[in-house]
C-alpha cells in the first residue's frame, strides 16, 4: 500500500488510457476528461501519457503516504499543501511515509490530476484501466474513491528525474473558453436562425454537467427532427440538440448513440479542453472546416511535442 484516502472529494477516480475499437458493443472511450493535463502529469514522473492516474473532480481529495512515492499535480487550479505547505503544481515531489497531500476545490477548470511514478494499480476492462463508474469497471473496484481506500502503485521505479513543466508548456485553467468545431451531420435540421447563430452564441456550461456532458445555456435552438431521427454513432465532442432546444456537448464517458440531431462536433484539437469546462463557464464555438481543423491540429501537435513526444496519442 503506498496512499491511504483520508478525504475522497466528490468524484475522484483512477483513469488511464481510452478505450479503443469497443463503441459498436457500446462501451464508451472513457479515459481523462482532459488527457492534456493527466499527461504533463505523468511526464514529470517518468511515466507514459496514459499510465493510470488520479482525477479529481472540482472539491479536491486528501491523502496520506504509507511508503515513499514520487508524484506530480497538474490541471485545474487549487490550493493545494503537502505536510501543510503549499505544493507548486507542474513540478515532480518527493514523498515518503506519513505524508500528507491536500488537494483543496479547484478555484478554476474542473479537474486535477495526480500522477505516480509507475502508475497506480487498478483493475483492467477491455485493456484499459480507466474508470467508467455508469457500469462500474475499471479503476479501483469500478468506482469513485472513497474514504479508506489503500492505493498501491502498478510497478516499483527507480526515482524519476526532478522535472518542472516550462511555462510555455502550463495550460491555462481558467475560462471564458473557445473551442474549434465544425457543422454536425444535422446541421441543416437547424432553422435558419440557428444555422446563423450557433458559431456566435455565448454559451453558459449549466449545472447539468459531468463526464458524459454538458449542457449549454445562451441560446435556444429549434430543430426539424421532430424526435423522429434513427439512433446514430456519438464520438466525444459532439454536440446534441434535443427538442428542447438546448444542446449538450458529449464527454469522454457520453453513450455511443443517440437520436438527437448532431449540430456539432469539437475538433480533436481542442477536445480535451472539454474535461476543464464547469458549472457557470462560458463557452463560444470557433467555426472551423474539417481542413482548417485538421491544419491546426497538425501545428498544434508540433508545438507540443517539444515536450510530450508522445503527443499524438494524447489529444
Amino acid at each position: 500500500m503506498s496512499m491511504l484516502i483520508t478525504r475522497p472529494g466528490m468524484l475522484t477516480t483512477i483513469q488511464a488510457s481510452p478505450r479503443t475499437g469497443s463503441r459498436h458493443l457500446g462501451v464508451p472511450s472513457c479515459g481523462p476528461a482532459d488527457s492534456l493535463s493527466m499527461a504533463l502529469a505523468n511526464r514529470l514522473v517518468g511515466n507514459s501519457p496514459f499510465a493510470s492516474a488520479l482525477e479529481v473532480t472540482l472539491t479536491g481529495v486528501d491523502m496520506t503516504f504509507a511508503a515513499e512515492a514520487w508524484f506530480a499535480v497538474t490541471g485545474a487550479s487549487s490550493r493545494s499543501t503537502f505536510n501543510g505547505q503549499e505544493i507548486p503544481f507542474h513540478k515532480t515531489v518527493r514523498a515518503v511515509a506519513d505524508d500528507r497531500l491536500q488537494i483543496g476545490p479547484a478555484t478554476a477548470g474542473a479537474r486535477v490530476y495526480i500522477g505516480f511514478a509507475g502508475g497506480l494499480a487498478a483493475d483492467e476492462f477491455l485493456e484499459s484501466a480507466s474508470t467508467y463508474v455508469p457500469a462500474g469497471l475499471g479503476g479501483y473496484q469500478g468506482r469513485a474513491l472513497q474514504q479508506g481506500d489503500r492505493l498501491s502503485l502498478a510497478e516499483s521505479r527507480d526515482p524519476p528525474a526532478l522535472l518542472e513543466t516550462p511555462p510555455e508548456f502550463r495550460p491555462l485553467t481558467a475560462g471564458p473558453w473557445a473551442v474549434r468545431a465544425s457543422t454536425g451531420a444535422e446541421f441543416d435540421a437547424l432553422d435558419a436562425i440557428g444555422q446563423a447563430t450557433l458559431f456566435d452564441t455565448n454559451f453558459v456550461i449549466s449545472p447539468r454537467n459531468d463526464r458524459m456532458g454538458l449542457q449549454l445555456w445562451g441560446g435556444k435552438f429549434d430543430v426539424s427532427s421532430a424526435g423522429f431521427l434513427a439512433s446514430v454513432p456519438l464520438f466525444p465532442g459532439c454536440l446534441q440538440c434535443p427538442e428542447d432546444g438546448s444542446p449538450y456537448l458529449l464527454g469522454v464517458d457520453a453513450q455511443t448513440t443517440g437520436g438527437y440531431p448532431r449540430i456539432a462536433q469539437v475538433a480533436r484539437v481542442d477536445r480535451h479542453i472539454i474535461g476543464q469546462l464547469r458549472s457557470g463557464d462560458h463557452l463560444r464555438l470557433l467555426r472551423r472546416t474539417p481542413e482548417e481543423a485538421g491544419t491546426e491540429l497538425k501545428e498544434k501537435l508540433d508545438y507540443w511535442r517539444r515536450w510530450l513526444p508522445d503527443i499524438a496519442s494524447v489529444i
